[in-house]
């Protein structure tokens, strides 16, 4: 029998009702002839109410206990549907990731998936049984419930399918991938199908439709990757290997954060030192550094710009003010009111002129940009957040998004 991967965001089975649902679609697909291994995460908000309730009794919950307590939602999750598939006559067995075999390591709340025993799984397909398990989590070296953070249920998913060697169907509460989030623009065309590369890009580069290591672990493997809704009966979008077909467009999606913090360093002496310092500085205290500029020397100084989340302002300040006492005549200035976006497209690696493009729509349209970056298929810019639906209309509309 071929074997499949379907995953069920929280509002797929955030009640009784939606679990019935999606047990007669598992149903369907196990009457026509697959073995099927279903991953789901927590009812609806569990996760958010379970984290609430550990705020509620500490100001700072151990971590070690948080995944313990996380951990409880997907197991709720995955008994009532194995219990939904049993009273409708099919066979079911519920596994938590650490029964599952799911191996993990790292930071407690953040680990990653390192190996995955599939015996036990294997076994219970090959008895025809529809195995079902709990996204978001799985056990250390230690013997500790670890949670794999956000994205964690379809980094399990897709994890699993490739152990498997079999295609992963994640269902959620978009009907597809998208060229740019329609709630942005109203007229965005949904994809068909769209490379591992360029939606590792757009991911990495705000998307929300699914986590950046997820679609890596499905790009390493090549497990087809299937996006669709969980509640409409809508063609969705596959993820595969690029083929040529897929380079007509220039540019497949555009991507928006605003969770962006611009911070500028003016007038630092010029040295390798000073630079080193100040990074050391933010890296110390676990600083993600997205984009980085730095200016030509110019009178042996140099001015250096980079972003990083809004949440991280507290510990910049830290970080920065060291720098302040520590390195002469340096001043600090940050923005929070800029926004982050992104053009990706794997026709950029054979045709020239995007960035042209690009200049020209932002120089017509009155919108100033602060910082810009590059990859080999993307171009980010940090622009005003009064200029963010302004950009978002005129490059949905030039590229036809």
């Amino acid at each position: 029998m071929e074997v499949i991967v379907q995953k069920y965001g929280g509002t797929a089975v955030e009640t009784v009702e939606k679990v019935q649902k999606i047990a007669n679609g598992i149903i369907q697909r196990k009457k026509e002839g697959y073995s099927i291994v279903v991953v789901v995460s927590a009812m609806g908000k569990t996760t958010n109410r379970l984290i609430e309730l550990a705020n509620s009794v500490s100001a700072k919950p151990d971590k070690r206990e948080l995944d313990m307590l996380m951990a409880t939602g997907e197991q709720v999750s995955v008994s009532i549907l194995s219990m939904v598939l049993k009273e409708k006559g099919y066979e079911s067995i519920s596994l938590t990731g650490f029964q599952a075999g799911i191996k993990t390591e790292g930071t407690h709340t953040k680990n990653k998936i390192i190996e995955i025993d599939i015996e036990r799984i294997k076994n219970y397909l090959e008895e025809g049984k529809i195995v079902v398990v709990a996204g978001f989590q799985g056990i250390n070296g230690e013997g500790d419930i670890t949670t794999l953070g956000r994205g964690g249920s379809d980094t399990t998913a897709i994890a699993l399918a490739a152990k498997l060697k079999c295609p992963c169907e994640i269902y959620t509460d978009v009907d597809g991938i998208y060229g740019v989030d329609p709630r942005l623009y109203p007229n965005a065309k949904k994809l068909d199908t769209i490379c591992f590369e360029e939606m590792m890009e757009m991911s990495s580069l705000g998307a929300k439709v699914l986590e950046t290591r997820s679609v890596e672990i499905g790009y390493r493997y090549n497990v087809p990757i299937y996006v669709a809704s969980s509640h409409m009966d809508k063609k969705g979008t596959y993820i595969k290997e690029f083929d040529k077909q897929m380079e007509q467009k220039v540019i497949t999606g555009l991507t928006i954060s605003d969770d962006i913090l611009m911070v500028t360093i003016n007038h630092i002496p010029y040295s390798p030192e000073n630079i080193s310092n100040i990074f050391s500085s933010l890296s110390d205290r676990e600083v993600n550094i997205d984009m980085i500029s730095q200016t030509s020397p110019n009178n042996n100084r140099v001015n250096i710009s980079f972003t990083t989340s809004k949440e991280n302002e507290t510990v910049v300040d830290e970080a920065l003010n060291e720098q302040v006492k520590k390195i002469s005549g340096i001043k600090v200035k940050k923005d929070s009111d800029v926004s982050k976006l992104s053009v990706v497209g794997m026709g950029m690696r054979n045709e020239s002129g995007v960035a042209s493009k690009m200049f020209k729509l932002f120089a017509e349209n009155d919108i100033y940009f602060k910082l810009v970056t590059t990859s080999e298929i993307s171009i980010s810019y940090t622009i005003n957040a009064s200029d963010k639906q302004k950009a978002i209309n005129a490059i949905s509309k030039t590229f036809n998004l």
